[in-house]
């Protein structure tokens, strides 16, 4: 699926769990990406550190059409543009970065940017939403702390968060939450995406 910033923005703050795939094992990486989309999730993160990353990223949304699919880790804006070639909906980097963000503004493509600090989330809280990495740095009470001074900014806690904890997050005001490959450690996973749709929707109502 490809869509506007807007509808990807939708899609990530319905689905309250945004999946990060790092594995450099090819046929792990199938696998986990097949039992996310038989679960039922809808936006998935790959990462730049995955071999052949930008292939994988093409190969997955040809066959997954229904599923939004980003790159990760992206940090420089020539990653950033094989990203979008290969089909990315959405760009996330660690930390700000101003020449990607300039890189990709006549694309309309949603980029999730990094940061920490307040300082740093300040600085990229203009696209109306921000990663914050490490989340575990600081944990729920930074994250609601964060929230008065990022008025509007929707916030993403990504780093040492894993699936048991999503709903700690989530009640802290995360609008999605990400994780690893601890997601793939839980066996209700149907399940677990389930609970997490429901308790943003009623975030939502």
């Amino acid at each position: 699926m490809t869509g506007s910033k807007e509808e990807v923005l939708e899609e990530l703050g319905a689905a309250g769990i945004l999946p990060v795939l790092r594995t450099s094992d090819p046929s792990r990486l199938r696998d986990q990406v097949h039992r996310l989309h038989e679960s039922g999730a809808k936006v998935v993160e790959l990462t730049t550190s995955i071999p052949e990353g930008e292939a994988r990223l093409a190969e997955f949304t040809e066959a997954m059409p229904d599923m939004v699919w980003g790159m990760g880790t992206v940090t420089e804006p020539a990653v950033a543009e094989r990203a979008l070639r290969h089909g990315a909906s959405f760009l996330v980097s660690p930390y700000p970065v101003p020449e990607v963000r300039h890189a990709v503004a006549g694309s309309g493509t949603l980029l999730i940017e990094g940061g920490h600090t307040p300082g740093e989330l300040a600085s990229v809280a203009g696209a109306g939403i921000a990663k914050v990495f490490p989340a575990h740095v600081g944990g729920t009470r930074y994250l609601r702390s964060l929230a008065p001074v990022l008025p509007g900014c929707r916030l993403v806690p990504s780093g040492g968060i894993g699936p048991g904890q999503v709903p700690d997050w989530l009640a802290a005001g995360a609008f999605a939450v990400a994780v690893g490959s601890e997601l793939f450690g839980v066996d209700d996973l149907a399940g677990h995406f389930a609970a997490a749709r429901e308790q943003r929707s009623e975030v939502e109502r």
